[in-house]
């Protein structure tokens, strides 16, 4: 191990409290090309059975140190190359592992655009500054008159050349830039007020229109919310703490005397301040709320996600979906068990045509022919009316009818993945799909659509993009090998985000199964093209074949654990097939009888564990909703009714609540329980059933407030 990375990995073991041994192992096994989701359940050993949460942040923290390396050797290189690189200056660089005390320390050696000082330093003036700067008892007209020239023609000339000299010597200080950090660390104010004549334009950030508060006291949804209003061109926002504060300290570090000298040394603390530093650490601090913003969005967002994926399937069931509209009909589609579409139409029971009797006797036709078994309703516009037609229907069969989110439907249907998978009908019928089989299974169905799109986050369009896409791909990553896929029916997109996989082993696999037939065994993922070892040992154990030769096959037991399994069979005497289904067998397993060097008990735990509910599924069973009867609109809604609703969005300050009238309402975090909430996700979930109170309603805004408390 070279020292630069035993460096790294000391600097991460006591950030994180993780022992070195943990940490190197987990680096290594990261360098070697595993996946953190093969990782945390596979490699337990090696790793101390660290989580999937741990893994993940040992590998960010890496990366931003490998990048803080690499910023290191630029510095030291471009300072070599003005031969100003000591011995003293490339040993505190090297030594350095703040990334704002590096650029600090890189600050007076940076190549920069013409300045005020570089131009006063051409004419000459810089033995001035430095006369100035010690601050002697001398006098200083006199000086000046030394430094007079064509280009410098009175001495109030020299005077501000030497103090614009002097203020760029501030503002490139280290001790400067620390002062004024502290003070917006401790009491920057943000100020919000509305741009000039946007005040009916940008009525929708009206709260912020005359705005200021702490720094630290600002949530960060508000500071989102003012930096959104500031970029559409509705708000003016700053930040800064109380500048007579930040000079008075800047000058008690900077003036050493009570003479003319000490005098222009103020002055240039002023201008260095206003014109250099300040702006500066504002940039710099406005970025750093910014980072943290929006990692808590992105933290709020991949949390709403992974309940989203991780929602109830209903199955492998035969679904009617409806995608309804009014003058332009509901779109129907029967799908089979296996999301396959068999047939569609448009059916119009609603104004202007209102052709109730007729769209009720083609639903129950349908559902007789294809042999329904739940009915999925899009919960866009007009939902409610076709629900309650629906359940009007007296079908000769048990239907469930479950309402579905539509979010990101329409922008699966105009997808290529969509176009792909139905070459031959129009986006109306492919959306109607999408909201049949994210009933049947929400995680197959919802990889398919970029999670932007899918309505559980808050300004994902303004955090950092790149950051937020990696975020979101790690959940979803980390879904779809929690939950397994079957390798006989997971569509590419799904087998995408399968460990060691991507785009191109999954589109293998999908046509290797289109020529050969379905898989009979993990093992014979071998002969994929491309698909190699170390992808084969990354991918098997989240892969599942029902029906195969070997049951384990269709269990979490990983391929190189088999061996394992049939001892433990064969002591018993028995199949491995007996195992599974004998509990009285498995409870004589001794598993640390089965312990090696590379076995350890983490894993024969989750061996024994896996041979008790092979294959299980780790989703919830979902469960029929039905809003209040009568309440179809924000019309509908008066202060004191109480409701059942659907969470459909859960955020830093609260959750959204859907209670059928087409405009979710907001249940404020002070309002979702009868004790303190500080985090909102400890009360409710992601598409959880509630029953909340209308607190108020303002049909001009459309926002409903609703509470939680004192209602079971």
């Amino acid at each position: 191990m070279i020292e630069q990375d035993k460096k790294h990995i000391e600097i991460i073991s006591n950030e994180l409290n993780i022992s070195f041994k943990q940490i190197a192992n987990t680096v290594k096994l990261l360098s070697d090309g595993g996946t953190i989701p093969f990782i945390s359940r596979y490699r337990k050993e090696q790793t101390g059975s660290l989580d999937e949460v741990e893994i993940t942040n040992i590998r960010d923290r890496l990366n931003k140190l490998t990048e803080l390396h690499k910023r290191k050797e630029t510095v030291l290189t471009t300072i070599d190359e003005q031969g100003k690189l000591t011995q003293e200056l490339r040993k505190r660089i090297e030594e350095c592992y703040d990334p704002v005390e590096l650029e600090d320390i890189y600050l007076p050696y940076k190549p920069k655009r013409r300045t005020k000082a570089t131009i006063a330093k051409e004419k000459g003036l810089e033995p001035l500054a430095e006369i100035i700067m010690k601050q002697q008892n001398i006098k200083l007209d006199d000086a000046a008159q030394k430094f007079i020239t064509d280009e410098v023609p009175t001495i109030e000339d020299a005077l501000a050349g030497a103090r614009d000299i002097i203020a760029e010597w501030i503002s490139e200080n280290e001790r400067a830039r620390n002062i004024v950090r502290r003070h917006f660390h401790k009491k920057a104010i943000i100020k919000s007020k509305v741009a000039k004549g946007k005040e009916e334009e940008g009525v929708k950030f009206s709260d912020y229109f005359d705005w200021q508060e702490e720094v630290k006291k600002c949530a960060s949804h508000r500071f989102m919310a003012m930096r959104r209003g500031q970029a559409e061109g509705f708000l003016k926002v700053s930040i800064a703490p109380p500048a007579d504060e930040v000079m008075d300290e800047l000058s008690a570090a900077f003036v050493k005397a009570n003479n003319q000298l000490a005098d222009q040394i103020d002055f240039a603390i002023e201008d260095s301040y206003k014109r250099l530093i300040e702006p500066s650490i504002e940039n710099e601090f406005t970025a750093e709320l910014k980072a943290k913003a929006d990692d808590e969005a992105i933290r709020v967002f991949s949390e709403n996600l992974r309940q989203l994926l991780l929602a109830a399937p209903l199955g492998q069931k035969n679904v009617l979906a409806l995608d309804p509209g009014y003058r332009t009909g509901c779109k129907v589609v029967c799908l089979d068990s296996q999301g396959n579409l068999k047939h569609n139409e448009t059916i119009y029971p609603h104004a202007p045509q209102n052709e109730q009797g007729k769209a009720m006797s083609k639903l129950s036709a349908l559902v007789e022919t294809y042999k329904i078994d739940a009915i999925a309703i899009g919960n866009g516009t007009a939902s409610r009316e076709t629900e309650a037609l629906v359940k009007r229907i007296r079908f000769n069969r048990e239907v469930r009818v479950f309402v579905v989110s539509e979010d990101g439907a329409s922008i699966y249907s105009a997808s290529s993945v969509a176009r792909e998978e139905f070459p031959e009908y129009d986006v109306t019928v492919r959306g109607s799909v999408s909201i049949g089989r994210r009933l049947m299974d929400p995680l197959a169905e919802l990889v398919k659509i970029d999670p932007k799109s899918i309505g559980v986050g808050q300004y994902q369009h303004d955090v950092d993009q790149t950051k937020l896409k990696h975020g979101l791909d790690t959940v979803v990553e980390s879904c779809v090998n929690h939950v397994g896929v079957n390798l006989n029916t997971a569509s590419k997109h799904l087998l995408t985000y399968i460990s060691g996989l991507g785009p191109q082993l999954a589109k293998n696999i999908v046509d290797y199964r289109r020529e050969n037939g379905d898989f009979t065994s993990r093992a014979q993922l071998k002969k994929v093209p491309r698909l190699g070892e170390k992808a084969y040992e990354q991918c098997a154990g989240f892969l599942r074949i029902t029906n195969a030769k070997n049951p384990l096959d269709n269990s979490a037991v990983h391929p190189e654990s088999y061996h394992v399994v049939e001892k433990m069979a064969k002591d018993l005497s028995c199949e491995v097939l007996d195992l599974l289904k004998d509990e009285e067998l498995r409870k004589k397993i001794d598993i640390k009888r089965y312990a090696t060097s590379n076995i350890g008990l983490p894993t024969l735990k989750d061996i024994a564990d896996e041979l008790a509910k092979p294959g299980r599924d780790p989703r919830q069973g979902i469960k029929v909703f039905e809003f209040a009867e009568g309440v179809y609109s924000i019309d509908h809604l008066t202060p004191g009714l109480v409701l059942p609703g659907i969470v459909t969005n859960i955020t830093n300050f609260g959750a959204f609540v859907d209670v059928g009238v087409k405009q979710d309402g907001l249940v404020h975090i002070s309002q979702l329980a009868d004790r303190f909430v500080s985090n909102p996700n400890d009360v409710v979930k992601l598409h959880e059933h509630v029953m909340v109170k209308v607190l108020e309603v303002d049909v001009a805004r459309k926002r409903i407030q609703l509470t939680m408390k004192g209602l079971e």
